[in-house]
């Protein structure tokens, strides 16, 4: 499985804002710099930057140019998705729409998938009691896939990768943003029971590998009522987050 050239230009770029090379408001590097150092097209150049700039690192002022940001310059952060009925788990459920082979070319981009390989598209509603609050596609190479598996097999992805294959997904590398979306699609406002006109929180989610390989893409879309955060600057003895967020 290929690593796409965008996500090895954003890692090498990250390092460099990590290591201490730029200090905050530092002038970064320019698009004609960057295509002349890497020797690739303006669409791979402009994708990196721009997930360097929704991930904090950078910043880009019109007619000024990009500059590091003061946000998340060699600073680590915990991040905690807080559920309004944490500890009661009981009232927690997960119904799996469907599981099947899925064919957006943009999410076979974003898993780095060969022209032979394929992904799955698995659907699911996460309940509390009776109310659905979460709606998530979740994008998983197929081969860590069970052809002969039925979709409720994948109420828990994270369980059946790690009892199939050995991942831990918890402890693999993520990337993820969240917004509030209005209006809200179609799909997910029937699956939520709410009117297209309610905003909802779009959440995107990638997992890698220490290899370098997606193993998962999510995309899914949060009842706003239910969405809430919390942001932790890791200091040397800083404790960790009883719940950590993650799209399981």
């Amino acid at each position: 499985m290929r690593i796409p050239k965008y996500l090895l230009i954003e890692r090498e770029l990250k390092d460099e804002i990590e290591s201490g090379k730029f200090e905050y408001g530092d002038r970064f590097h320019s698009e004609a710099e960057l295509l002349a150092r890497y020797d690739v097209s303006s669409i791979t150049v402009v994708r990196a930057l721009r997930d360097l700039v929704s991930m904090g690192y950078l910043v880009r002022k019109q007619g000024k140019g990009t500059f590091v940001s003061r946000s998340r310059k060699r600073q680590l952060v915990e991040l905690t998705d807080i559920e309004t009925f944490a500890g009661h788990l009981d009232r927690e459920s997960v119904r799996v729409i469907s599981a099947k082979p899925g064919d957006d070319p943009v999410v076979h981009e974003r898993l780095g998938l060969e022209p032979s390989e394929g992904y799955h598209d698995i659907l699911r509603v996460r309940y509390v009691d009776d109310t659905p609050f979460l709606v998530s596609h979740s994008h998983i190479p197929s081969c860590y896939i069970k052809d002969d598996a039925a979709p409720d097999y994948y109420d828990s992805i994270y369980r059946r990768l790690r009892e199939d294959f050995g991942l831990h997904l918890y402890e693999e590398h993520a990337t993820e943003t969240d917004e509030v979306t209005f209006p809200t699609p179609p799909e997910p406002a029937a699956l939520l029971g709410i009117d297209e006109q309610t905003p909802t929180v779009y959440q995107h989610k990638l997992t890698t590998l220490a290899s370098g390989r997606a193993v998962e893409d999510v995309i899914a879309y949060k009842r706003w009522e239910y969405f809430k955060i919390e942001f932790v600057t890791r200091g040397r003895t800083a404790a960790t987050p009883s719940n950590p967020a993650a799209l399981i």
